[in-house]
């Protein structure tokens, strides 16, 4: 089993490679794409999860134990040597491009892995696992493969012929970037031993054009097949953004994905990857950060010039995320199931984001002081100055100070909520937006801050320019319109602006001239700084393509789909665990069978998902009270109930005649 995930997938093994010494061993905690890499290798990450066993089955060691995010086994960090003798590698990430034709489709095989604790149930018979309640008990329940598939040890459920049967890749497999895509290619050899004799002339142009080459070459390269329904994925995690989820979010989509798709943005930033897999077909992104990550990551996309440029999901794990709420992700992750995201970026629209370019000249007629230029020019979600770039300025100021007291994205809000408010008096002027001068109008608001925003969201989720409504002088909002908005703040709007008011709109432009006489504070995209008096000019750039994430059907019926609302509704509740439901989402009929009735509620017909959730609850609070009674009535000898239909209350699921 351990040899035949791997053998149809090497060409050769380098020996070099499998003879390292233990000076020379190194735990990875990272994919290597250098020319060492080696086949199968796993990468660890410490745990401490005490349920979690050694895969060698060693009992007496009291080492850490480090958990493979690739195969989610768990060993001794000792005994990882153990595992190379064995030769019990991980699943396969590339392949060596060999003597064999490389656009020959080659088959991925099941990596077919022993467990001694499995979740769910048999593929083959359809029973559930035996769980071993024996701490560090050796015997195996089941053997699993990384696609989910999963069979019983048993001779009955796995058999000869599963070994070598080609692997699905999974639920997800239109977006996992298969290994045979992959190659690992040699490296080009010395001009000098090619031939001896030839031309001086021919000899200096070869060798230069050989070098070149030589120069640009890279231990591995991507060699995608056709496959016009599949979505390849590339996903950038920062862990940094937010409140330091990202280390956790990398692990877990190592094991959804091929490692090889999933790159730390913390190792080197993303302009290697995109290169890489710069000639994929159909290939999405997904930015897991802030809304900073996201500009980075288009920025990267403009510089390599790729067309058409993929579109970029996002997965929220910044403060603000009003990009990702405009995109409907939401304000920021949970505990959602990653393989749910993954089936969002998949079927997600694609949409387009106007991106407007910011040229920066100093005033001539103010003297020169701070800083000449803003740490962007390109942005995506807005550009401010005043109050709020104040605020943020101080926020950046103290996050580089104490980064330590910053990693959480709760305590970064109510970092926001605690900055005194400090007004500014005239100290801009606003030039023609789109020929028209706003001057006058922007002296006679006496605003604390002024906004150009380009996304509906603002400020964690705010929607300063409202809905026009009647208001003929301007149009609703978008972000894909080739227009950006002014939006003007005096404190009383700024206040209002948290419980659903909107600002002062001033205009609708395709391109801005803003005047400064004195250094005032900026920010970009969340980025602040201090700018000295400068002229501002602000003008489209391009349009980047977008992931949206798809709404549910509104719960209002449609016109020519009117149904009668029924007066009340029964919903049968049912409880599962998390693991079973990640194991086993994308089937409803094994999540009904994976899961433990818990009541029935009764709710209006034209209830919303709040009041449900309101009910499921009170019915959870309800069947834990019940347990304790139940279980303090079997204590007394003289409790008993006849169990009739009147003394349990389908209403309140509690005997009445205790």
């Amino acid at each position: 089993i351990a040899k035949s995930s791997l053998q149809h997938m090497v060409a050769q093994p380098n020996p070099a490679l499998a003879l390292r010494s233990d000076s020379e061993r190194q735990i990875r905690s990272t994919v290597d794409w250098s020319e060492a890499a080696v086949y199968g290798e796993h990468i660890w990450f410490e745990t401490n999860v005490s349920g979690d066993f050694c895969y060698v089955g060693d009992q007496n060691c009291m080492a850490k134990l480090r958990k493979c995010a690739a195969c989610k086994i768990v060993v001794h960090t000792p005994c990882i040597e153990q595992l190379e003798k064995i030769n019990f590698r991980c699943k396969p990430s590339f392949r060596e491009s060999g003597s064999r034709n490389i656009r020959e489709p080659i088959v991925v095989r099941h990596h077919w892995v022993h467990r001694r604790r499995q979740e769910g149930k048999c593929r083959q018979c359809g029973k559930g696992f035996q769980q071993k309640f024996a701490f560090h008990s050796k015997e195996i329940v089941a053997i699993s493969c990384s696609c989910r598939f999963c069979t019983n040890d048993l001779l009955s459920c796995f058999m000869l012929q599963h070994i070598e049967e080609p692997c699905s890749l999974g639920a997800h497999a239109a977006v996992v970037v298969p290994p045979t895509w992959i190659l690992r290619v040699r490296r080009p050899q010395n001009p000098l031993k090619s031939s001896k004799k030839k031309k001086r002339t021919s000899f200096k142009r070869k060798s230069s054009k050989k070098g070149a080459e030589e120069g640009r070459w890279k231990p591995f390269v991507i060699k995608p097949m056709p496959a016009p329904l599949m979505k390849p994925l590339l996903v950038f995690v920062n862990p940094k953004s937010g409140g330091n989820q990202g280390a956790k979010i990398i692990q877990s989509f190592m094991w959804y994905l091929n490692p090889r798709q999933v790159f730390d943005l913390s190792q080197g930033g993303p302009k290697e990857a995109l290169e890489l897999y710069r000639k994929v077909h159909n290939l999405r992104i997904l930015a897991c950060g802030g809304d900073g990550t996201v500009g980075w990551i288009l920025s990267i996309l403009d510089q390599l010039h790729i067309n058409p440029p993929p579109p970029v999901a996002i997965l929220p794990l910044g403060t603000g995320n009003d990009l990702a709420r405009t995109l409907n992700w939401g304000g920021g992750y949970t505990d959602e199931p990653l393989s749910k995201i993954l089936s969002h970026v998949e079927d997600g629209n694609i949409v387009q984001l106007d991106r407007w370019n910011l040229h920066v000249e100093p005033n001539p007629d103010a003297n020169p002081e701070e800083k000449d230029e803003l740490p962007l020019d390109v942005f995506n979600n807005y550009f401010s100055l005043g109050f709020d770039a104040r605020v943020t300025l101080e926020f950046h100021e103290s996050r580089e100070a104490n980064p330590e007291k910053f990693n959480s994205r709760f305590r970064n809000k109510m970092f926001y909520a605690g900055v005194s408010v400090c007004g500014i008096s005239e100290p801009h002027r606003h030039r023609p937006c789109d020929g028209t001068d706003l001057t006058s109008k922007i002296q006679d608001l006496k605003p604390q801050c002024l906004v150009f925003l380009n996304i509906p969201r603002y400020c964690a989720g705010t929607m300063p320019w409202g809905n026009p409504g009647e208001h003929h002088d301007f149009e609703p909002q978008r972000h894909d319109d080739g227009c950006i908005e002014v939006i003007g703040f005096t404190m009383t709007s700024l206040a209002a602006l948290q419980v659903g008011g909107h600002g002062e709109r001033l205009c609708q432009c395709r391109q801005v001239v803003l005047t400064t006489s004195k250094a005032i504070p900026m920010q970009v995209d969340g980025e602040p700084c201090k700018l000295a008096a400068s002229c501002i000019h602000i003008s489209l750039r391009n349009q980047a393509n977008m992931v949206q994430k798809t709404k549910r059907r509104n719960s209002m019926p449609l016109l020519n789909d009117q149904q009668p609302v029924p007066e009340r509704l029964r919903i049968r509740v049912s409880r599962i665990s998390m693991r079973d439901y990640e194991a086993l989402n994308y089937d409803k009929e094994k999540l009904k069978e994976a899961s433990v009735p818990l009541g029935i509620i009764v709710v209006p017909g034209d209830s919303d998902l709040e009041l449900c959730r309101t009910q499921i609850e009170k019915l959870q609070e309800v069947s834990l009270c019940m347990k304790k009674v139940l279980a303090w009535a079997g204590t007394l000898a003289s409790a008993s109930c006849c169990a009739c239909s009147a003394c349990l209350s389908p209403a309140y699921l509690v005997p009445r005649h205790w």
